[in-house]
């Protein structure tokens, strides 16, 4: 599906074919239009460090998180739903089809299904408490918050209590929509008000944790 692969002779293997983009904009939030800035956005990162018109792990980082460091759980986390056939490297229709959740337009329950896919990890179904610590601690250093470990606990306790109203140990995905939906700052992050104008600016933007110590304290 990826814009390399197209069936066309003599088309630029870098050029969007239009029944793709009639195609991505029919299954996303996204205008055929908006499509089509998004893959002027898609060509720069794919092509920022290896010109293979993929977007590889480093290229992600950098260009959607402004991110250096070498490994944070919630980037890797966040690369690896986009990458949805899982082959290390996300294509133009993985690109497309994984930002349209975060498009404003975007319904609620697919912002809420793509966050409990964030947390779980282990890809068991459902939301562990080490798990939920271990994209806490990911979420305040890609965050630069400095929070004592007493205070992380206390966060994870305090999610479980409300969380887990089954009382197993564990979240699953009802037990998740109904937290988000009391606690609307979990998905504060799953909207990225830009997409909606992605037409009227130059297609540059920033996916971010953007919790803030007043999310920690809600």
């Amino acid at each position: 599906m990826g814009c390399l692969q197209t069936k066309h002779a003599g088309r630029s293997p870098h050029s969007l074919d239009t029944q793709e983009a009639v195609v991505l904009a029919a299954e996303t939030s996204f205008t055929v239009s908006e499509v089509e800035a998004l893959h002027d956005l898609f060509r720069k990162i794919s092509n920022s460090i290896v010109k293979d018109n993929l977007i590889h792990k480093e290229e992600f980082h950098l260009a959607l998180f402004r991110n250096k460091k070498k490994q944070n759980l919630f980037v890797d986390r966040v690369f690896d739903l986009f990458d949805q056939k899982r082959n290390g490297v996300i294509e133009f229709g993985e690109f497309v089809r994984s930002l349209s959740v975060f498009h404003p337009d975007a319904p609620e329950e697919q912002k809420v299904a793509f966050a409990f896919k964030l947390y779980d990890l282990r890809h068991t179904g459902f939301i562990e408490r080490n798990e939920l610590k271990e994209m806490v601690l990911a979420l305040l250093d890609e965050s630069d918050l400095d929070i004592t470990n007493d205070a992380v606990e206390i966060i994870v306790d305090r999610t479980f209590d409300q969380a887990d109203t089954k009382g197993d140990g564990r979240i699953d995905q009802e037990e998740w929509t109904e937290f988000a939906k009391d606690n609307p700052y979990v998905l504060r992050n799953m909207t990225l008000p830009y997409l909606k104008d992605v037409t009227m600016v130059f297609p540059s933007f920033v996916i971010h944790s953007e919790i803030s110590e007043a999310d920690m304290a809600a």
